[in-house]
């Protein structure tokens, strides 16, 4: 097995578990989203088992559920994410540090320079999550009475993605000459001025921050629905899925990737990696149990809540005892979240109750089982062409965490299928990612031949 071929390994921390009645479970951290200490031994620990990355979701408001919901959210507040990621970038060595940036309501020049400047503080680790952002509320604190259409939305991303990727490629990789005795800094011949003018946005450039060490931080990408398929075939280079079967992951992988292939992108240059909540137990029962526990903490409140967020619809108004009705009207919210909702009552037979407490917990893709019996169902999904590895989302913390660090990462690596060390120093080249070239720019070895 060659080194692309091996699973890959990021956490998605919010910062910390996404799971609704983490903060409540035994033995667990009610104060982990501002324990700041607490998130670099966390971070530290992923490192130790040689993660790719720590994934930090975002959001710019108020998750947009009823107060008696919300105030049972573990994910009200927390830290801003550039500030957070800077500061464990000084903690760790290795890690990748991966930052959620909207193309909604933030302004490219803005996104270029953030993650430019977190690749050089971090040596070349950090990673731009592009989100078009679903919360309409959100649209209210960027003084906007309604949010974007959808449509428009996915449009206004690619626009802010080639004026970002543009910005990035403002300076050569030597540029630089810093001559102390000519008094000369840098060569003019070697900057360029972007002066994009496009539908959404006017952006003269050029960026005031050198290349970024990978040349372009890393481009994730999370959306399922057609227009966050092609998006993703066109940009990004690792996707954080949702599938949330081996057999819905296949044909996921296969349609991003036969969409790369029509538009001449390699497909090795991106790698699908479906989130994944892990419970591990010393068996099958006892993780069931533990699992089980956990969902018990989600108060029906944020059950309700939380589903009414996904259908972009009041679902306190169904029958909780029945059937999902058959006509949920469409919204601007996240179709993608809308789809999977409706599939998952469909396939399953669940009313409307055991639906919202599905959602209320999490409701995507879940292993649940002991280190072996995990690491099983792990190869399936990357024998079977349905991933390229997961981003593991730790059901409670810090136990979640450790035990899938001490247990379930040396059973991967005793099989030969995870890394026992990182192959680089930059997340680009953990991934077996190359570094893109400067489209403006010829590299020195290139203008040499």
């Amino acid at each position: 097995m060659t080194d692309s071929d091996r699973m890959h390994l990021m956490a998605f921390m919010r910062p910390i578990s996404i799971h609704t009645g983490a903060w409540r479970y035994p033995g667990g951290m009610p104060d982990a989203n501002f324990n700041f200490r607490a998130i670099v031994k966390l971070a530290q620990r992923l490192e130790e088992a040689r993660f790719e990355a720590f994934f930090m979701a975002d959001h710019l408001a108020m998750l947009n559920m009823p107060m008696d919901a919300l105030k049972r959210s573990a994910t009200a507040t927390s830290f801003e994410p550039f500030t957070l990621l800077s500061a464990l970038s000084m903690a760790t060595e290795n890690l990748g540090l991966i930052a959620t940036g909207s193309t909604s309501f933030d302004e490219p020049f803005h996104v270029a320079r953030r993650f430019a400047s977190l690749d050089h503080i971090s040596g070349g680790r950090a990673g731009w999550n592009i989100v078009t952002t679903s919360n309409p509320d959100a649209a209210k604190n960027f003084g906007l009475e309604e949010h974007l259409d959808h449509a428009e939305r996915y449009r206004r991303a690619r626009e802010f993605y080639d004026v970002v990727t543009g910005l990035w490629d403002s300076w050569a990789d030597d540029a630089f000459v810093r001559n102390v005795e000519s008094g000369v800094f840098f060569d003019p011949e070697k900057l360029h001025t972007l002066d994009h003018k496009g539908e959404f946005f006017s952006v003269r450039g050029p960026l005031h921050v050198a290349r970024p060490v990978q040349g372009w931080p890393l481009i994730v990408q999370a959306g399922g629905s057609e227009a966050g398929r092609q998006l993703a075939a066109e940009t990004a280079e690792v996707i954080f899925a949702a599938q949330r079967t081996i057999e819905d992951g296949r044909e996921f992988y296969a349609d991003v990737k036969d969409r790369m292939t029509k538009l001449g992108r390699n497909r090795d240059h991106l790698k699908i990696l479906p989130a994944c909540l892990v419970v591990i137990g010393d068996s099958v029962e006892e993780a069931r149990k533990k699992r089980a526990v956990l969902d018990s903490k989600v108060h029906i409140d944020s059950a309700i809540a939380s589903l009414s967020v996904q259908l972009g619809t009041d679902a306190s108004r169904f029958d909780l005892d029945e059937p999902l009705p058959k006509e949920i009207p469409e919204s601007n919210a996240s179709k993608s979240g809308r789809e999977r909702a409706i599939r998952m009552a469909e396939q399953e037979g669940l009313s409307v109750r055991q639906l919202a407490q599905r959602m209320g917990g999490y409701s995507g893709l879940a292993m649940v089982g002991t280190a072996e019996t995990v690491a099983d169902e792990m190869e399936a999904w990357l024998d079977g062409r349905a991933s390229d590895g997961f981003t593991i989302m730790f059901p409670f913390l810090p136990e979640g965490l450790d035990l899938f660090v001490d247990r379930v990462v040396p059973e991967l690596q005793r099989r030969g299928v995870l890394r026992r060390e990182y192959a680089g120093k930059t997340l680009r080249e953990n991934l077996g990612l190359p570094r893109p070239d400067n489209q403006f720019f010829k590299q020195p070895s290139e203008a040499a031949q």
